[in-house]
């Protein structure tokens, strides 16, 4: 098999947590063989399935990865925001029939503990790396 050639779609939300999971997910996709070979960034989780979309159309993709953070507001905003994003994000996966992995740690999270999920980010490109093998 080639090499696997991944797309990330990562939330501009709560910035500082994020870009260190995107860091962490660029550094293992590359320790698993696989090639990042493009991130878009969206403002929020909410925003992610159009970038979604976008990625799993090309067809110089093989598996896209999400990645994250939902934490709990004062309202139950955090909730809706992971229910939706989540829904279409599998939606996508099934109708291009490619992976996308959920690497959007949340929802009812302190700030704290967003920053101590972040390696979660790994498990989330090893599920795309995974799931392109289990296809293949």
């Amino acid at each position: 098999m080639d090499k696997i050639r991944l797309g990330i779609v990562v939330s501009e939300f709560n910035y500082d947590i994020t870009m260190m999971m995107l860091e962490r997910a660029k550094a293992h996709a590359e320790f698993l063989g696989a090639d990042v070979t493009e991130v878009l960034k969206v403002p929020g989780v909410f925003d992610m399935p159009l970038g979604v979309k976008k990625l799993v159309e090309k067809e110089e993709i093989d598996a896209v990865v999400t990645l994250g953070a939902v934490i709990e507001g004062e309202t139950d905003h955090d909730e809706i925001v992971i229910q939706q994003a989540s829904r279409k994000i599998t939606d996508l996966a099934l109708d291009y029939n490619k992976p996308v992995s959920l690497g959007i740690t949340g929802p009812g999270m302190t700030r704290l503990q967003a920053e101590g999920r972040i390696e979660r980010a790994k498990a989330a490109v090893e599920a795309a790396v995974k799931m392109v093998r289990a296809m293949a």
